[in-house]
C-alpha cells in the first residue's frame, strides 16, 4: 500500500475543494509535513542499504562519496559515512559500552550533545625531537655540540683540516600500543551526537597519557638533583652552571612541584614565577618557561619532580604510526573499534637536563 500516494491525493483533495474550512487547511498542512517526513526516511534508508550492501561484500568500512573540494567538506563525509555505517550494521550478542552508559545522549524529547570535560593534558611529545619513523627499529644520529675551534692562518697558506663533527647514534625500536572500544548497538541506534567523533577524541585523549607516559620514565632517568629550602639559588645554579648554555631550557613541573615554584620570592617578597601574559604563551620562572603536568606523571601524588633542561634535545621520540582507530569483526551485537599507535621514546642528549627533586608540600592531594 503507498501511504505516501494516499497522503498526497487526500492533500490535493483538500486544497482543490472550493469550500475548504480552516480545518481542511490545517489538515492539507499536516500531511504535506507527513509526506516530507517520509520521503526524507526513504532517501535516508536507501542510503544506508547501499553501505550495507558494499558491507556485505567484504569491505566492512563504508566508501566515501565523491568528495569535494575542501578538506573540510571532504572530513565531514567521512564522518557522515562512517555514522551512517554505524547505524545500519545489526549484530548478535553483547557489547562493552551499552545504552545506560550514553545515556546522556540518547534523547527522549530533545536532543543532547554532551560538552567535553574540561580537562588541560600537556602533549609532551610536541615539545620534543620527533621524527617519522618508516621502518620498525633503527639509529638516529644526533650531532653532538662542536667544541674545537679554528685556527689562525697567513694569507695564501693551506687551509687546515676542520674537526670533524661528532654524532651519537641513538638506538630505538618501536612498540605497538593498541586497545578497542566497543559500542554496542542499542547506544549507536538511539545515540544523538556525532560517535565518529566521540570515539576519536576518547581514542586521542589515551594516546597522548600513553606517550605522556613513556617520555616521563625517559626523563626519571637522567641523572639526579635534589633542591631545597625556600631560596631558588638551587634551581639558579642548575640553569645557570650544570646545563651548558647553548642548551634551550625549559622546565617541566608536576603540580606540586609547581606549588613549590609559585611561592618562591626575591629578596623584596616578590613572587618570581610569572603567569603567562596571553592566551598561549607560557608561565616563566627566571625567564624560563614552565610547563605543569600532573603529580603522577613524574611521581606519586603529592611528590614535588621536575625536569630541568633542554627537552628537544634530551628526548628522541619516533614516531611511526599516529593514532589510527578502525573497526574490526567481533561477535557482538554492534562495533568494535580499534584504536592503534605506534612509536618509541629514548633519550637522546643524556647532558641535556637533569630529573629534579623538590622539596616535599605540607599537605598532599
Amino acid at each position: 500500500m503507498d501511504i505516501s500516494g494516499e497522503k498526497t491525493n487526500e492533500m490535493r483533495q483538500l486544497l482543490s475543494n472550493e469550500d475548504a474550512t480552516d480545518e481542511d487547511l490545517t489538515r492539507a498542512k499536516s500531511l504535506r509535513s507527513e509526506i516530507e517526513a517520509a520521503e526524507k526516511e526513504v532517501r535516508s534508508i536507501e542510503d544506508d542499504l547501499k553501505l550495507y550492501r558494499k558491507a556485505a561484500k567484504g569491505n566492512p568500512a563504508p566508501d566515501p562519496h565523491k568528495r569535494s573540494q575542501s578538506n573540510e567538506d571532504e572530513e565531514n563525509e567521512e564522518k557522515r559515512n562512517f555514522n551512517a555505517y554505524l547505524h545500519q550494521e545489526q549484530r548478535d550478542g553483547t557489547a562493552g559500552i551499552t545504552s545506560p552508559d550514553v545515556a546522556a545522549t540518547i534523547p527522549e524529547s530533545i536532543l543532547y550533545n554532551p560538552e567535553n570535560e574540561v580537562k588541560s593534558v600537556t602533549d609532551l611529545s610536541q615539545l620534543v625531537t620527533q621524527f617519522q619513523a618508516t621502518t620498525a627499529s633503527g639509529k638516529y644520529p644526533v650531532l653532538k655540540r662542536a667544541t674545537e675551534r679554528m685556527n689562525s692562518v697567513e694569507e695564501l697558506q693551506k687551509n687546515p683540516e676542520l674537526a670533524k663533527p661528532e654524532f651519537e647514534e641513538v638506538d630505538w625500536k618501536v612498540s605497538t600500543y593498541r586497545g578497542a572500544i566497543p559500542l554496542s548497538q542499542e547506544s549507536i541506534d538511539d545515540s544523538a551526537i556525532d560517535l565518529t567523533s566521540l570515539v576519536a577524541m576518547n581514542a586521542n585523549e589515551q594516546k597522548i597519557n600513553t606517550t605522556n607516559f613513556a617520555i616521563a620514565a625517559v626523563l626519571k632517568a637522567f641523572t639526579a638533583k635534589t633542591v631545597a629550602g625556600e631560596s631558588v639559588d638551587d634551581i639558579k645554579h642548575i640553569l645557570n652552571v650544570d646545563l651548558d648554555p647553548a642548551y634551550n631550557k625549559m622546565i617541566i613541573a608536576s603540580q606540586s612541584f609547581y606549588q613549590y615554584l609559585d611561592t618562591l620570592k626575591d629578596k623584596n617578597g616578590q613572587y618570581l614565577l610569572h603567569e603567562a601574559i596571553t592566551d598561549g604563551s607560557p608561565r616563566t620562572l627566571l625567564g624560563v618557561p614552565v610547563t605543569v603536568v600532573e603529580d603522577e606523571l613524574l611521581g606519586a601524588a603529592g611528590e614535588a619532580h621536575a625536569f630541568i633542561g633542554d627537552l628537544a634535545r634530551a628526548v628522541l621520540y619516533a614516531n611511526r604510526k599516529d593514532i589510527q582507530v578502525r573497526w574490526v569483526d567481533n561477535d557482538i551485537y554492534g562495533q568494535y573499534l580499534q584504536a592503534v599507535t605506534r612509536f618509541d621514546v629514548k633519550a637522546a642528549d643524556k647532558r641535556a637536563g637533569y630529573f629534579v627533586t623538590g622539596p616535599a608540600t605540607p599537605t598532599s592531594k
